[in-house]
């Protein structure tokens, strides 16, 4: 990634509310953003192009957000996923862990908490 270049970020939340409030908070603090709430649409993206940042919910309709991040990582090892949730527990912040997650935010959240992560993660990915 060159430091001329934006950092991409991948948004997957059924919830179209979720993304309404992150895209345009993430593109306003310089990020290229897309969004998605549908996995489906998420996952056939990712066959196009790979991105910096993934930030997923872990359930969703269809493919849950555990599939996506095992999926992104998979393909992508150097993609960092950030999961947020409303549902998580020790359990599913573990496994989120065990398959590479950088980070784990719980809904609600701030927009603010949800900036420091990519930004930890953005920097995460320039040093690497």
């Amino acid at each position: 990634m060159t430091s001329d270049q934006k950092t991409t970020v991948l948004i997957l939340d059924d919830e179209p509310i979720v993304c309404k409030r992150l895209k345009p908070a993430l593109e306003k603090a310089g990020y290229e953003v897309e969004s998605f709430t549908r996995s489906r649409e998420a996952m056939h993206r990712l066959t196009e192009r790979q991105f910096d940042v993934a930030i997923t919910d872990l359930k969703m309709d269809g493919l849950d957000g555990m599939a996506f991040l095992t999926e992104v990582k998979k393909r992508y090892p150097e993609t960092e996923v950030i999961v947020i949730t409303g549902f998580a527990t020790m359990e599913t912040a573990k496994e989120s862990y065990q398959k590479g997650v950088f980070d784990f935010v719980a809904k609600p959240f701030k927009l603010g908490e949800i900036l420091e992560v990519v930004k930890k993660a953005e920097a995460k990915r320039r040093s690497a």
